[in-house]
Parts: C-alpha cells; sequence; structure tokens
C-alpha cells in the first residue's frame, strides 16, 4: 500500500470502535450488527482493533504526528457484550498508541438485556465516562414489537445500576412513530425517560431502512402528520423539562452535549476501528479528503488482523461530493455552524457554494445571518431538501 498524505493536526480528532456482535438483530436495524451463534473470539477481536488502530496512524502519518483524541465511542452491535476487563486492556491499548485529552469523552453503548450485575462499576474502572443506553421505548408491547430483548422495568433498573456506579453522564435512546403508535404513547415514552433523568436524550423517528425485516414486511406506521405531530409535541415537553435540541434528534441539559456526535456533524476527523468502521481523516489546507471503512463481516476483519485486506473501502472525496457531506451534517445543527468553518473543514473557498447559499437563503431555508449556516425552523421541517439543493 502506497503511503497515504500526513492528516491535519489542525483539526479535532475522535475514535469510534465498532462492536459487531448483538445478542440478535432488531427488524428496523440496517447496522453493522451480526446476531450471536456461538461464542465470538472477544479477546481476539480486542487484538484486531488494536492492530487496525496501529495500521491507520501509520497510514496516515499519525504515528509520527500524534493528535490528542478528544472523544471515543463503542458502537455496535452490542458493545456491553464485552467484559469490562476487555474494555480495559482495549482503552488500555488505546492510550499506548495514541494520546486521550485529559477531558475525553468516553461513551460506551448499553443494551439493558445484556448488562450483567455489577458490570457498570466495571465499566467505569476500566475508563468509561458516557453510557448511552438503547431504550428505545417504555411501551414492554412496542419493545416486543421492535425485537427488543429487554423490557421497561430492565431498563430502569440499568439505568439506576449505572448511576449507582457513579455515571453522571447518560444517554437515552428513544424512538418515536413505533408501530400503531399514537401521540399518547409517544409522549408517555418520553415523560418516563425525563422521570429517570438522563443528561442527553436522543430521539428518532423509526424509519423503514432498506435490506431490514421491516422493510421486507413492514408494520403500520404512523402517517407522515401525524409522526410530525408527535416529533413537536415531544420536542416541546422535553424544552419544558429543560433538555435543549441541539440537533435534529439531539437534547442535552446544559454543557451535557455530546462532544463526539458534534465532531461528526462539525465535520472533524474521526478514525474508525473495527468490523464495519467508517473514518474520516483529512488536511483540508493540503486539499485532500480520505474516507474509508472496514471489512464488515467480523470473521473477514478478524482475519485481516490489521493487515491491508482489513479495508473495505478507501476514497478521496472529490471537492463537489465535499460540499453535500459537510451539509448533510452541519446543516442538522440547530444553531448552525460558523461560515468561515466550511473552508477550514473542506478545503474549498466559500465562493463554491455562494449561489446555493444565496438561493437557500432566499426560500427561507436559511438564516440571513451573513457569518454562520443555519437552517430556519423551516429548513429544518425541510431540512432533505435543504441538503440536496446543496448537492444539486
Amino acid at each position: 500500500m502506497s503511503p497515504e498524505p500526513v492528516a491535519s493536526t489542525e483539526l479535532p480528532l475522535a475514535l469510534y470502535i465498532h462492536m459487531p456482535w448483538c445478542v440478535r438483530k432488531c427488524p428496523y436495524c440496517d447496522f453493522n450488527s451480526h446476531g450471536l451463534k456461538g461464542m465470538p473470539d472477544y479477546p481476539g477481536y480486542i487484538d484486531a482493533l488494536l492492530a487496525d488502530l496501529e495500521a491507520d496512524l501509520a497510514d496516515f502519518g499519525l504515528d509520527r504526528q500524534p493528535r490528542p483524541v478528544t472523544s471515543l465511542f463503542f458502537g455496535g452491535g452490542t458493545p456491553s457484550l464485552f467484559a469490562p476487563e476487555l474494555i480495559a486492556r482495549l482503552l488500555e491499548g488505546v492510550r499506548q498508541r495514541l494520546p486521550l485529552a485529559d477531558d475525553a469523552e468516553i461513551t460506551l453503548e448499553t443494551n439493558p438485556g445484556t448488562v450483567e450485575h455489577g458490570r457498570f462499576a466495571g465499566y467505569r474502572l476500566a475508563g468509561i465516562n458516557r453510557i448511552s443506553f438503547g431504550i428505545q421505548s417504555f411501551d414492554d408491547a412496542k419493545l416486543v414489537r421492535l425485537g427488543r430483548i429487554h423490557s421497561a422495568d430492565e431498563a430502569r433498573a440499568a439505568f439506576a445500576e449505572a448511576r449507582a456506579a457513579g455515571f453522571d453522564n447518560i444517554n437515552l435512546d428513544l424512538m418515536y412513530a413505533l408501530p400503531d403508535q399514537d401521540l399518547a404513547g409517544a409522549l408517555a415514552d418520553v415523560e418516563a425517560a425525563i422521570a429517570l433523568g438522563p443528561e442527553h436524550v436522543s430521539h428518532y423517528q423509526l424509519t423503514l431502512e432498506p435490506n431490514t425485516a421491516f422493510a421486507a414486511a413492514p408494520p403500520p406506521l404512523p402517517d407522515d402528520d401525524a409522526a410530525w405531530a408527535m416529533q413537536e409535541a415531544c420536542q416541546q415537553r422535553l424544552a419544558d423539562a429543560g433538555y435543549r435540541q441541539y440537533e435534529v434528534s439531539a437534547y442535552a441539559r446544559e454543557g451535557r452535549r455530546c462532544r463526539h456526535n458534534l465532531n461528526y456533524w462539525s465535520f472533524g476527523d474521526y478514525l474508525g476501528i473495527g468490523a464495519g468502521a467508517h473514518g474520516k481523516l483529512s488536511d483540508p489546507a493540503a486539499g485532500w479528503l480520505r474516507r474509508r471503512s472496514k471489512q464488515r463481516l467480523p470473521r473477514t476483519y478478524l482475519a485481516a488482523a490489521g493487515g491491508p485486506a482489513r479495508l473495505g473501502t478507501d476514497v478521496d472525496i472529490p471537492a463537489d461530493d465535499r460540499v453535500f457531506e459537510y451539509m448533510l451534517n452541519s446543516l442538522r445543527l440547530i444553531d448552525g455552524t460558523p461560515l468561515q468553518q466550511f473552508p477550514e473543514r473542506t478545503g474549498l473557498a466559500l465562493g463554491h457554494i455562494a449561489t446555493a447559499l444565496a438561493e437557500a437563503r432566499a426560500r427561507g431555508w436559511l438564516e440571513a445571518t451573513p457569518d454562520r449556516l443555519q437552517t430556519t425552523a423551516l429548513g429544518q421541517r425541510f431540512l432533505n431538501d435543504v441538503i440536496t439543493h446543496f448537492m444539486d
């Protein structure tokens, strides 16, 4: 493999670690997750992750010019299938290869149905400082319909145990517009979440994604008007409870926004290790941006063990695609981004988007503020149209 250009040292850097296994794949899920068939080689997977990280660092010159990692996110799959001892070994291996910022946000996604008693204390000792629970609903009938393996009571118990272990930064994932759900049901889920008092709530609309069980046999979902009514009512209830919306699907108490996701939405750099993981490294001043992904199948990824065959895709992103990718991320932020960030993160002059920008403002999609890129309420309502406008 030819040497890669050295990634910029100016942009923030995050690390995403993908843990691909889950007990059972949910019918709505289009993530790279694989149901358990026997016992995976968890220790061997940790070794492969560290080899993958070493190879990426060498490819992008980060072994010679290290950059501190500002956030680290364990996603899946179900990362909480991995014992705390394995998470601790992996984090120690990361620290040996790449500096972590002193205040780095380190998140572990967890499924309430897979966390054994006492594990949260172990994760806390390992270095995890933020927990994200995949709750989705507090209605047991809806959880069964969604293929979840936990109950509402198990979700509450797992949250309480995480609190008892000392976690003071917890996210709850909720979905709305569920099969046969009405407005009262969507609000009841939000009320149940608020009652627990998490620092962060992610509130997503259930959508039918290609190549999922729900796409093959669609359940009866609320129509668009009903889904929009749920979104508006739940937004207001979360706001009344002190959760400020800062992204299309993200709400947080003061000072508790997810720094890892903010880096994505602000078009920062991130390494992605693990089966199916994606990464983005760049040097806008030098005019290049590279995206790469890893082999999706765990067995294929493990067999590569950090070698060139671990790569699934590895491509340079041309200028016009950078415009679309930047807008796809930054326009999700309710407060927008400084307009000057566009050239700083893409390497493209503002003139590249001047016409599209003026047209979007004229249509009422973007605020007229000259130094910010920020959607109006109308722009948020028709966000896909706004993003597509910049692609065109």
